[in-house]
């Protein structure tokens, strides 16, 4: 058969992700190519006793739908805790659930996107938003990430020249990188882009992984008219749930909301039920205190093993959290040919060429440290130092 498609979708890239991720699921395969969280920190027993008291207590309700927002006092939770994190004054109105922060990026650029809008966006950026709003068939024009957040002479450039319709990023454990972005640029780039009345949609997936103990603010807090923000459960609960988040002025947040009853009507209700019930009878903060203690250590693990064990022509990004580490190879070596070798050996690394749209970035990787025991990272490492020392002979 010869299908007619559609020519957005025959120019949206596929997830390079899952497709590697089907090649990887091999028990034998040590895997640092994924983003997954551990699943040895997801609390199954907190989330079944959530399950079991939603279903037995208002089974009817939460099995029946609902509204496309969200429920309210999820949404009130949301709310009330980005006050306490942030002092961040949302209304529960301002939030609309939604099945985890990948579609938020889809409603996004439904609502704001027309075929061949500007959209900024990080170099490298992630590769869930370049699939997601290329659906919109924007043209995008890249900001260079620095050590400590984007270039923003080259921002400044790209908003006075190409009026793109919004800077998507993601401020705190960028992924791919693993930068955070410093407190002053967070004010900077806020200034810009008020400036230029351009919408800032800030992906804040990992804002609660941090190992540092200090709180960053959110470059929304300095742009409410213009910052939009998304968040997700995924990180923190459970990512099989797909739970996320809009935070987004009210006007906004009626526009997603039309998108929304268009696609699928509302969000999972029972797992919004479920995550309530959970988030109010379990403390939170001593489950991410847990979480974060986990993947520091087995990020420091992997980092100390790189500088031991890497030749000194790598070079790597040092994260305050998140879930990634972002190799450079020196020039003439390829992340491609670094993910071929490793999975002859049953190690998978992801390639970087995914994160730059517009091409590139062939000479680095993203290493992932969250789903991984600390045998499986000595071993791991130990098998990519020896292929990169082999690739440079």
């Amino acid at each position: 058969m010869k299908y007619s498609f559609s020519k957005r979708i025959q120019k949206t890239p596929k997830s390079f992700i899952r497709e590697i991720l089907k090649v990887t699921q091999r028990p034998e395969v040590i895997s640092f190519a994924g983003g997954l969280p551990n699943p040895d920190l997801i609390d199954i027993q907190g989330i079944s006793r959530a399950a079991q008291t939603v279903i037995e207590q208002d089974g009817k309700n939460a099995l029946q739908y609902s509204t496309t927002e969200g429920y309210l006092p999820l949404r009130e939770f949301i709310a009330d805790r980005y006050r306490k994190r942030y002092d961040l004054c949302v209304k529960p109105e301002e939030i609309l659930i939604t099945n985890g922060s990948q579609q938020c990026l889809d409603l996004i650029g439904k609502i704001f996107i027309n075929n061949g809008d500007a959209v900024a966006i990080e170099r490298p950026g992630y590769l869930g938003a370049i699939q997601a709003l290329s659906l919109y068939q924007p043209e995008f024009f890249s900001v260079p990430l620095e050590n400590d957040g984007p270039d923003t002479e080259e921002l400044k450039q790209i908003l006075s020249e190409e009026f793109p319709k919004l800077f998507y990023a993601v401020p705190n454990s960028q992924n791919p990188s693993g930068i955070t972005y410093s407190e002053e640029k967070r004010h900077e780039v806020a200034d810009i882009l008020n400036e230029a009345e351009t919408l800032f949609v800030e992906d804040d997936a990992y804002g609660e992984l941090h190992f540092s103990g200090k709180v960053m603010p959110p470059v929304k807090k300095f742009m409410p008219e213009y910052g939009i923000m998304t968040g997700s459960f995924s990180k923190i609960v459970s990512p099989g749930m797909r739970m996320g988040w809009i935070c987004a002025p009210e006007e906004i947040i009626d526009k997603i909301a039309t998108s929304k009853q268009a696609a699928d009507l509302h969000s999972n209700y029972l797992s919004q039920r479920i995550i309530e019930e959970y988030l109010r009878t379990n403390d939170l903060d001593a489950h991410i205190s847990k979480i974060n203690a986990v993947y520091k250590s087995r990020c420091d693990l992997m980092l100390k093993l790189m500088d031991e064990m890497f030749p000194e022509e790598v070079s790597h990004t040092t994260p305050n959290g998140g879930m990634f580490i972002w190799l450079t190879l020196p020039d003439g070596l390829s992340s491609t040919k670094l993910f071929e070798k490793a999975m002859e050996k049953n190690v998978a690394v992801l390639p970087g060429h995914p994160f730059y749209f517009d091409g590139g970035g062939d000479n680095t990787a993203r290493i992932n440290y969250s789903n991984a025991d600390e045998e499986s990272i000595r071993k791991g490492i130990e098998i990519l130092a020896g292929i990169l020392k082999e690739q440079l002979k």
